[in-house]
């Protein structure tokens, strides 16, 4: 169903958010695999084990990466400081996708913060 539902928001917006955020789905899901897509504050995301780690949505000026924690982009700073950014929010073009690189830093030190790169306890 979570599917559907982004599928459907992306397909609410106009080009090139739209293309712009397709990808960045795509990235997100090719490097969480694992991850289910959902929707959380009523915008696109991912979770993985009941965390969600990382979200996006489309503003009027821009889009936004949500890492859902206040500390990752504060863990790169040299990665992130060419972007508008707030203690949980990314910024950046809306013809201009995010770096696959940088996600991957983004999603990796979520992941770690959440704990979700240890095996579950018993």
């Amino acid at each position: 169903m979570s599917q559907d539902e982004i599928d459907a928001y992306l397909a609410s917006l106009d080009e090139p958010k739209q293309a712009t955020l397709r990808q960045l789905r795509d990235t997100i899901a090719s490097i969480a695999p694992d991850a289910e897509q959902c929707i959380s504050y009523g915008m696109p995301a991912f979770r993985l084990q009941g965390r969600v780690i990382a979200g996006f949505a489309a503003f009027k000026g821009h889009l936004s990466y949500f890492p859902h924690s206040g500390s990752v982009l504060a863990e790169l700073p040299d990665e992130t400081e060419s972007y508008a950014t707030s203690k949980g929010t990314l910024q950046f073009p809306v013809d201009t996708p995010l770096p696959a690189t940088l996600v991957a830093r983004l999603i990796a030190v979520r992941i770690r913060q959440a704990g979700l790169d240890r095996p579950p306890r018993r």
